[in-house]
């Protein structure tokens, strides 16, 4: 399943249920989603055509991810409304949350995770209806392969130490060629 199959509401809004902007968590806190160059020149040009260039809003470390406020926040998450300035183009692992993912280096897959209920309401509400969860985890993953293969070795392997507690397994799949050579798996 592609992306363009999956409604148009699902992609555009903030949140199915609209349960994001009744949650007293926040998945943009703390969170440093990666970034491609590709990625940051998206978010820099839809950000630059809405009227809204602002500096610094990338912090480069082990890898590239949106800066964040002295509280932790996204610097693209707009505390008023509850909801990311750059929706329509934001980061893959933002578009596949609440799934995330690991690389099993001994059997050369990539495993896909969900976030806990107690951390995210969005999965307990999209895990609740098994149809509607097929499609959003085949966009998932989708996007986050996306991003795998296009980082380069060094920033995959700093994402990989990051620790995902409150997760759950819900499948695998192999990882491409490209991904086992840049990581040195054989």
């Amino acid at each position: 399943m592609r992306v363009a199959d999956v409604s148009e509401d699902a992609l555009r809004k903030t949140c199915s249920y609209d349960v994001c902007c009744e949650c007293t968590r926040s998945c943009c806190q703390d969170a440093k989603p990666p970034l491609t160059q590709k990625r940051k020149q998206i978010i820099k040009d839809y950000l630059k055509k809405h009227g809204n260039v602002t500096k610094n809003i990338f912090t480069n470390s082990e890898y590239s991810y949106p800066s964040v406020d002295v509280a932790g926040f996204c610097v693209f998450y707009d505390k008023v409304t509850k909801k990311c300035i750059v929706h329509q183009v934001k980061p893959e692992t933002c578009r596949a949350g609440p799934v995330t993912f690991d690389i099993n280096r001994c059997t050369r897959k990539v495993e896909w995770f969900l976030k806990k209920e107690e951390l995210c309401l969005f999965a307990g509400k999209l895990f609740d209806t098994l149809e509607q969860f097929a499609a959003y985890f085949e966009v998932a993953k989708e996007e986050i392969m996306r991003l795998i293969c296009k980082l380069d070795s060094e920033a995959l392997q700093a994402i990989l130490k990051i620790d995902e507690p409150q997760t759950f397994k819900i499948g695998e799949d192999p990882l491409p060629e490209e991904v086992l050579s840049k990581l040195g798996i054989k």
